[in-house]
């Protein structure tokens, strides 16, 4: 059976639907934020959650030589590592994987085939030599030659069961309360949050709205090429295997600037995956501030930096000296790390 048949007849706003009838634990944990009364619960009092605190009361006090109007208010912040869990692997890198592994039996070629040998027989090492170029080839294998809403339903339904290798939880339960409830605070006070990640924009697009409140359109990603086509009277767009943009390193500041038009006047990252958008954030006039999360809780998290596959962190810290950007010790200065805790 084709996916074109497979997929006939189901609506976006159907799969949508089915989307937000999964776990909302994020949701209920923002209404819990609210009715505690206390400002960011989950952060430790300290110089952190302070920085935080004062630079948002600077640029939102009318009458503050840091004013800042409200259309001037926007906070960008990375995804993985940033907003929700990125080790052992991130998680579109493990839902690539099990699409391969659902794909390959109508591509026996696979097996003798790198970086798809790899990816089947669970060798992360040699997937891992394969840099770029075999993760580009494993995403144009498994995310394109379908249409955007066929995508769509692929995507919430791995969401739907998919569990994360240590918690045994709902990818979208491993989001970082304390990020939860900044967004919140930000929103609250005036500001437009966005995330630009290097993920992909349409993985990300159904679901963090319910899970972080920043709805699809507020969402910057990586991208394949699409196209509008006609197919039985219907119009769609089918997702070619073409990389369209890639919104990592420099790609971040043409990213934002491109999709959301403003400089921010707030940037949150947690890698050197982050670093220009960091520096385009603070290196200008005004008032700004750049934030890092460090992972650095093995015991309730992970605890990484420099010597890491994923989401390192080495010229970022650096650079966090130089320009006086925030750093967050997820290990002191969060009381809490998920809801669920």
């Amino acid at each position: 059976m084709s996916s074109k048949s497979y997929f006939s007849g189901v609506s976006r706003r159907a799969l949508l639907s089915v989307l937000a009838a999964l776990p909302a634990l994020s949701i209920s944990a923002r209404a819990q934020t609210a009715a505690s009364g206390d400002t960011l619960p989950s952060w430790n009092d300290g110089a952190t959650k302070q920085a935080i605190l004062n630079f948002v009361a600077a640029v939102t006090r009318e009458g503050s030589p840091d004013f800042m109007p409200p259309a001037e208010r926007i906070a960008t912040f990375d995804n993985d590592g940033t907003l929700w869990v990125e080790h052992p692997m991130y998680t579109q890198l493990v839902f690539v994987l099990d699409r391969v592994k659902a794909l390959a039996p109508t591509h026996p070629e696979w097996k003798d085939a790198q970086p798809f040998k790899a990816a089947l027989e669970g060798d992360m090492k040699t997937l891992g030599a394969s840099g770029e170029h075999g993760m580009a080839e494993l995403v144009m294998a498994t995310h394109a030659g379908m249409t955007t809403d066929e995508f769509l339903k692929i995507v919430i339904d791995w969401f739907a069961t998919a569990r994360d290798s240590k918690f045994k939880r709902p990818y979208t339960e491993l989001s970082y309360q304390p990020m939860i409830e900044l967004l919140a605070y930000l929103r609250a006070n005036g500001f437009k949050t966005f995330i630009v990640s290097g993920g992909g924009i349409e993985f990300m697009r159904p679901w963090t709205e319910r899970v972080y409140g920043v709805p699809p359109e507020q969402v910057v990603g990586s991208s394949i090429k699409t196209k509008f086509q006609m197919h039985d009277g219907r119009p769609e767009l089918f997702r070619l295997a073409e990389m369209n943009f890639i919104d990592d390193n420099v790609g971040k500041p043409v990213g934002i600037n491109q999709f959301i038009g403003r400089r921010p006047i707030l940037a949150f990252g947690n890698s050197d995956g982050d670093l220009e958008m960091l520096q385009w954030t603070t290196m200008s006039r005004g008032t700004r501030l750049g934030l890092l999360v460090h992972h650095t809780d093995a015991e309730r998290e992970y605890a990484y930096d420099r010597d890491t596959s994923f989401g390192r962190l080495d010229q970022a810290l650096d650079a966090a000296a130089l320009n006086k950007w925030v750093v967050v010790d997820m290990k002191n200065d969060w009381k809490r790390i998920f809801a669920f805790e």
